[in-house]
């Protein structure tokens, strides 16, 4: 079905792309967190300007378009912080992903390039009735997840949790495992998991597949979906699992009530660091037992010899070609204990 909208990422477990949908304007007080609205960019863009495709790939935008985002909030501390309740009357938002997350933005660092700032131009309704992410996803039964799992954490955002959980599906792939590849917290964007499953991974989940547009909700909310998503996932005839929790387990993504849920079939833990009092701090302030530290913070031998002074916890950097025969051992260690 063609249609004048472009579709983002956040629409790929919709029917938006094959359904004919109409598009008319709602007061403030009905709209709600995974609404999908649509939007048009009605001044020349600046700084962010591309879209994310259900594809993953990235499609520029320019003025007049129009779009399908869904409402929601993002927390990142490194990048832009918003949120669809604080737009003003005029309904005017800011793209706060380029997957469509929309929201009115509070801040972000002074080194970010501008957010696309768009017009409200009404919900989107199939049959009558608004669209939201929620009526996509299938009802299935509770199922316990009990897959075998390498868990993929950090101290912040942007600190390369998604280069190490690529790296480890693809050491996982090369010894004959499959591999279920999933991120169950973060800001919707494709392309982690599908860079898990470029990596090789047989099939990749993540919070959108549950309804979510972002995982920064209260937590009660957030475990309904994520018990979704985890029974789900739990039907899949993998060995092994590698989950990616975005940002840093304290921040407002619901990381530890994610790591609660999959708690007992967690085997290994990778903390990603971005230096070595973040990993101490990590240890001090979250109820976490790595299994060992990577990421920036083991670049050099001073880093990783300071880490396991801090910490006592082993380091490896595991993008190092050197490294990837005590990468493999470690994992089959972890695994089969």
């Amino acid at each position: 079905m063609a249609t004048p909208y472009v579709l983002p990422s956040l629409t790929r477990i919709s029917a938006l792309d094959t359904t004919p949908f109409t598009v008319s304007a709602l007061p403030r007080d009905a709209w709600a967190t995974g609404d999908y609205v649509a939007c048009v960019v009605d001044q020349a863009p600046t700084g962010h300007n591309e879209l994310e495709l259900a594809t993953g790939r990235m499609r520029p935008v320019m003025k007049g378009q129009r779009f399908i985002g869904a409402l929601g909030e993002r927390r990142a501390t490194l990048s832009g912080t918003g949120d669809w309740r604080l737009a003003d009357a005029d309904g005017r938002m800011h793209l706060l992903t380029s997957a469509g997350l929309m929201g009115k933005l509070s801040s972000k660092a002074p080194f970010m390039p501008d957010f696309l700032e768009v017009a409200y131009a009404g919900h989107v309704h199939l049959g009558g009735a608004k669209a939201t992410m929620a009526h996509g996803i299938p009802d299935v039964p509770h199922a316990r997840f009990q897959i075998p799992t390498v868990l993929v954490t950090g101290t912040s955002m942007s600190m390369g949790k998604t280069t190490v959980a690529k790296t480890i599906v693809h050491r996982l792939k090369r010894r004959g495992h499959r591999v279920l590849g999933a991120k169950l917290t973060g800001a919707g964007r494709y392309r982690d998991v599908q860079t898990m499953s470029d990596a090789g991974a047989d099939v990749i989940f993540d919070f959108v597949d549950a309804g979510l547009p972002s995982t920064v909700c209260p937590p009660d909310v957030y475990t309904k979906h994520l018990r979704t998503l985890l029974s789900r996932m739990a039907t899949e005839p993998a060995d092994v699992a590698v989950i990616e929790i975005g940002a840093s387990p304290l921040e407002a993504y619901n990381g530890m009530p994610a790591i609660k849920a999959i708690h007992d079939a967690v085997c290994c833990v990778a903390l990603v660091a971005s230096d070595p009092y973040a990993a101490r701090g990590i240890l001090e302030t979250a109820d976490m037992h790595p299994d060992f530290v990577c990421g920036p913070a083991t670049n050099t031998d001073a880093g990783r010899n300071l880490i396991e002074q801090l910490t006592g916890l082993r380091s490896l950097n595991v993008v190092d070609e050197a490294t990837t025969e005590a990468l493999d051992e470690l994992l089959e260690e972890n695994l089969t204990r």
